[in-house]
């Protein structure tokens, strides 16, 4: 088993360097094309609209062919879709890179989750929590790898190339370590149908922590200058601080989950993440921020890798096909929230669209016996 747990970590790392990588680019691609603000964030909604797409669909490819396959067509395609992003010579073809560069991340991250579930069934200890926590690490090296190779010179194409060429030497290198096939999981699940029950429930629960993620990725930094008084320049220390926080509390999340349980686990870091937003928005120190935003990334590291694991456990029903609900609908939240929160800040303030996150994080808390093993 340690092969086959070794290579669905590096997977986990895979998608969290593919992902991020994009960020150092976006601004690149705004300049080529001449887009303005509001262009630019119409574009950006076929990234989210190519995984939603894709993650139904790949749930029963996982569930009928297996993750391993998955895994590793998915990953080789995502590979091409940096130089893609990087060459588009316009609108469309942007437009088409993103729904492609979704479409391939939301495969990998659905079938890279049910192989997770699969890895830690038959190792019999928690090991969700370790695996998302490589693809936190992996986030912030490929957000920091990106810039390195654009600081240093390198035209954007070829840095895109060297980024992807990495990415397929790691896939095609622990494509064959991972377990073969889905075996048990696919035998002890019932015939495929709609989602519904105690599914729906954990994709509801997975929207709230999607939701709150996406409230730190986008109102962040506008809190701190707007609320806190930082300059614009340091303002992105916020979500810094946050996602440094969710990396350790995921590298630390499985020997919680073994101590505490599942349930205790989204229970207790539910409501420290509620803590983190309350502390954040009612407190004016600049200080108290920072902190918020460090208990926000603690509290919400293992909620959604325990919603993952509890998806996949359920019983009649396929783990692929499972993941894929919950997956699809947390995405909604990490795509919808911002938008929500921006309404509702237009209505009152950003603070208490803040606090309004906080509410709905001590929902999840009362809802934590869904994910018992």
């Amino acid at each position: 088993m340690a092969r086959a747990i070794l290579a669905t970590r590096l997977i986990f790392l895979v998608s969290g360097i593919g992902m991020a990588a994009w960020a150092p680019m976006v601004p690149y691609a705004k300049a080529r094309l001449g887009l303005d603000e509001a262009q630019l964030g119409l574009l950006l909604l076929a990234f989210g609209g190519g995984s939603m797409a894709s993650m139904p669909l790949v749930g029963w490819l996982t569930h009928r062919f297996g993750s391993r396959r998955v895994i590793g067509v998915g990953g080789l395609l995502l590979c091409l879709a940096l130089p893609l992003l990087a060459t588009a010579p316009g609108v469309a073809s942007l437009a088409f890179g993103l729904a492609y560069f979704g479409a391939a991340l939301g495969a990998v991250d659905v079938a890279m989750n049910a192989h997770a579930v699969e890895v830690e069934r038959r190792d019999g200890r928690p090991l969700m929590s370790g695996f998302h926590g490589l693809f936190s690490i992996g986030g912030l090296g490929g957000a920091a790898g990106m810039s390195l190779l654009l600081a240093l010179g390198l035209p954007l194409a070829t840095a895109a190339v060297a980024i992807s060429l990495l990415l397929a030497i790691v896939v095609a290198s622990q494509w064959p370590r991972l377990l073969d096939g889905t075996g048990e999981t696919a035998g002890r699940a019932a015939a495929l149908g709609m989602p519904r029950g105690v599914v729906l429930l954990l994709g509801l629960l997975c929207f709230v922590s999607f939701l709150a993620e996406g409230a730190m990725l986008d109102w962040s930094a506008v809190f701190l200058r707007e609320f806190r008084g930082f300059p614009a320049a340091s303002a992105g220390i916020g979500y810094a601080a946050f996602s440094v926080a969710m990396a350790l509390g995921r590298l630390s999340g499985d020997r919680v989950v073994a101590r505490y349980g599942p349930v205790w686990t989204v229970r207790i870091g539910a409501c420290i993440a509620a803590a983190g937003f309350l502390l954040a928005s009612t407190l004016a120190w600049p200080g108290a921020a920072l902190l918020g935003f460090v208990l926000v990334g603690l509290g919400a590291a293992n909620i959604v890798p325990v919603m993952f694991g509890a998806a996949g456990r359920l019983p009649g029903t396929s783990p692929g096909v499972a993941i894929a609900t919950v997956t699809t609908l947390g995405y909604a939240g990490l795509l919808s929230g911002p938008a929500l929160i921006g309404f509702l800040a237009q209505a009152s303030s950003l603070a208490v669209a803040l606090a309004a996150v906080a509410g709905l994080l001590l929902l999840t808390a009362a809802s934590a016996r869904l994910v018992r093993p």
